[in-house]
């Protein structure tokens, strides 16, 4: 999947939580799934007052979508479905609030969970039309 420049850009990442979110959008935004950052949180703006940025407290790390093909009455046609993914360092645990947005989007019908490599990751996506 990837050129020899990307597979060595990808292995000589080190293992912070950033560094694992730009491997798992490096190499599963292709194809039929599409990974942005999420930043959360709030600023004030020039005047002071406060502005809230992200989805909501706890959102995952990563959103977006993956495409799945419906195969019945809409056969042929493909739909994005909501992608979430939450990265963690090999010792990170995922907040009370994060895993219940991990809860709404499964229970949504979305893709989501937490992914401590771009393999865990795939395993959250793997839905995706080969």
């Amino acid at each position: 999947m990837f050129s020899k420049v990307g597979r060595a850009v990808l292995s000589g990442m080190a293992g912070s939580e950033q560094n694992i979110q730009n491997k798992i959008r490096l190499m599963w935004s292709r194809g039929c799934s599409r990974l942005f950052r999420n930043n959360t949180g709030a600023l004030k703006d020039q005047t002071g007052r406060l502005v809230q940025f992200g989805l909501c407290k706890g959102s995952s790390d990563l959103i977006g979508w993956s495409t799945v093909k419906i195969t019945n009455e809409m056969v042929g046609s493909h739909v994005a479905v909501f992608t979430a993914i939450e990265v963690k360092t090999p010792k990170g645990k995922a907040t009370t609030l994060q895993k219940a947005f991990i809860d709404t989007v499964k229970k949504a019908g979305g893709f989501a969970g937490v992914a401590r490599s771009v393999d865990e990751a795939g395993e959250i996506i793997n839905l995706c039309p080969k």
